[in-house]
């Protein structure tokens, strides 16, 4: 049986040396590619032939193939050590570069979004089916999009302000060190590092390791606060005024192909179950033996336990839990690890969180990791692989509709947590540890909905206020009000905690994604009822249809076709429903424990 051991991963298949002649290859033949697409400007007219038109699709799709390798490699460079200069030249050097060529063939896309719909409907007909949801999808854009010198002024002023930002915002939090006295010994942490104190089981530690998260955060406060304002200010002169789009969060689900009202509904309808968490918090504070949860116990585990898991342990548990479901799933995760694709230590400089990186098709996706040997950790790694196992399930779509919409891409993630906790709780007879587990469910459940609904409904209210130019001090007392509405009288919430928002890194990457966390966890509660409904035989093919769509149709069309939904309000309560079960059970264990 392999043995899996915490270690860096092995870049080598995206480039073996990035100063070697692989990168001189790379850029040779996205220039051909660029230079192809330039000699067909002339001919681009309604009357466009369908063969030039999908040679160009080629061209394209190479040249995209190529840039997802240089540029891949060195995001995945950066994040293995954000405070390497070289990585950062790196990227700093390709992105530069890569836009002037994004910038000479603009005109190409330009022209399809300009056309008419007789004639792209022609052109789309004669296409490869794989990439004509993209046609489509970008289509969509139409209404939104500007000349081409402005685009190509756009694209450069993104990689030079906005990207830049937020690869100055990373190099900044990335760096942070934490201090936390732990049994008499001073210890220095790396956030990850920190994050085992925040969900320990000393009250006095998790305490202490909050303080000193948002003590450190909030000495750089007024200057990641002064970055985000700036992000938001560029993302609103070019969205709203430059490109006319209705409202901020608009621009996100337009990218989403996702009606505003699926998405307001899916809001709203989170906001009016803050009871639902408010009821667990009450529950877990009578079970701490607490009178009322304070912010710093938010993740506190119900028992005090050293409990961890060996990485090897955790492999071979998720592993396990994937093939008692699928023996398929569980190959295609076995193979991330066959290809060394896991960086899973945790490294000073070493980009905090998780995450999983898929880069074209056929390559098998890299997943980064700072595992700790905390039960959390196992979760996450049961998540990242199910985003590897995503994609590739959807390896047979071209490189533009491989990749799902963001609120379908956390479909097998959250899946695959399921499966893991599901595992877990049906090979456990002590009824206390079967206890935990439900309530770790819980947890995780307020993290993954309330808690990212809830960020998104900061930054709608952020980006209007930063418009009518809030200070870094209304903007806390705004956060502030936001996480009082989420507790109620439930849980006690500290003033520190007004900084918590400038140590999120979406909202300054990719602002708005957040729902898409909460969508994703609400659907497999309502996926995951059919699969104990239909069983593993019945069920698994649904599941295999709609992760292997990957991004070749809208999430509508996508979960249309296997007979889901989520246009109404009641099919996302139905997944409250489901947690208010899980909560009765919990209340009944306490009572008879």
């Amino acid at each position: 049986m392999t043995a899996y051991t915490l270690s860096p991963w092995n870049l080598s298949d995206l480039l073996k040396d990035p100063n070697g002649a692989e990168v001189s290859t790379l850029l040779a033949r996205m220039e051909e590619n660029t230079r192809q697409i330039e000699t067909v400007r002339p001919q681009l007219s309604e009357s466009l032939d369908s063969q030039v038109f999908n040679q160009l699709l080629d061209c394209e799709a190479a040249i995209v193939h190529d840039a997802n390798r240089l540029l891949g490699y060195g995001a995945l460079w950066f994040s293995g050590n954000t405070q390497d200069p070289e990585a950062l030249a790196f990227n700093g050097k390709y992105r530069q570069m890569l836009t002037d060529l994004q910038n000479r063939t603009l005109f190409f896309g330009l022209w399809w979004k300009e056309i008419s719909e007789s004639a792209a409907q022609r052109l789309m007909a004669g296409a490869p089916e794989s990439v004509r949801y993209s046609l489509h999808h970008q289509r969509l854009f139409k209404p939104f999009t500007l000349a081409e010198k402005i685009e190509q002024v756009i694209n450069i002023k993104d990689s030079n302000g906005s990207s830049a930002l937020t690869t100055i915002y990373s190099m900044l939090t990335n760096a942070y060190k934490f201090t936390l006295e732990v049994d008499g010994e001073r210890k220095e942490l790396t956030r990850e590092g920190l994050s085992p104190y925040i969900q320990g089981d000393s009250a006095e530690l998790r305490e202490a390791a909050y303080r000193e998260l948002y003590r450190v955060y909030a000495e750089d406060g007024a200057v990641l606060a002064q970055i985000y304002t700036h992000l938001v200010r560029d993302y609103y002169q070019e969205n709203i005024k430059l490109r006319g789009h209705q409202h901020p969060l608009g621009v996100r689900n337009l990218a989403n192909d996702l009606p505003d009202a699926v998405i307001d509904t899916l809001l709203e309808v989170i906001r009016q179950n803050t009871p639902v968490f408010r009821r667990w918090f009450e529950l877990k504070a009578r079970l701490l033996g607490v009178e009322t949860l304070r912010r710093y116990d938010l993740y506190a585990p119900l028992r005090k336990s050293d409990k961890t898991f060996e990485y090897d342990t955790a492999v071979q548990n998720v592993l396990q839990a994937f093939d008692e479901f699928s023996p398929r799933i569980a190959k295609l995760a076995q193979r991330v690890f066959d290809e060394q694709h896991v960086d899973s230590e945790v490294r000073a400089g070493k980009r905090g969180g998780a995450f999983c990186m898929s880069l074209f098709p056929e390559g098998t996706p890299y997943v980064l990791l700072n595992y700790t040997g905390k039960a959390r950790s196992v979760a996450t790694l049961a998540h990242e692989l199910g985003h590897a196992i995503h994609a590739m399930l959807a390896s047979q779509h071209s490189i533009f509709t491989f990749h799902s919409a963001l609120p379908l891409a956390e479909t097998a993630s959250t899946f695959s947590e399921m499966l893991l906790t599901d595992m877990l709780l049906q090979n456990e007879t002590d009824a206390t540890v079967r206890r935990d587990l439900i309530a770790s469910l819980l947890d995780d459940a307020y993290a993954t909905i309330q808690r990212q609904a809830f960020f998104v409904l900061f930054e709608r209210q952020a980006h209007q206020m930063i418009r009518d130019g809030a200070s870094v001090g209304e903007l806390n007392a705004a956060y502030l009000a936001n996480l009082r509405e989420q507790f109620g009288e439930s849980i006690l919430v500290n003033d520190e905690f007004q900084w918590e928002w400038v140590s999120i890194p979406h909202i300054y990457n990719s602002p708005f994604y957040c729902y898409a966390y909460a969508f994703g966890q609400l659907l497999v509660f309502a996926l995951y009822q059919q699969y104990k409904q239909l069983g593993k035989a019945q069920f698994e093919p649904k599941l295999v249809q709609i992760l292997s769509a990957g991004g070749s149709a809208s999430p509508l069309e996508i979960l249309d076709a296997a007979g889901i939904d989520i246009r109404p309000a009641s099919f996302w309560q139905g997944a409250f429903d489901f947690l208010s079960q899980q909560l009765d059970l919990l209340v009944m264990g306490s009572q008879t424990a």
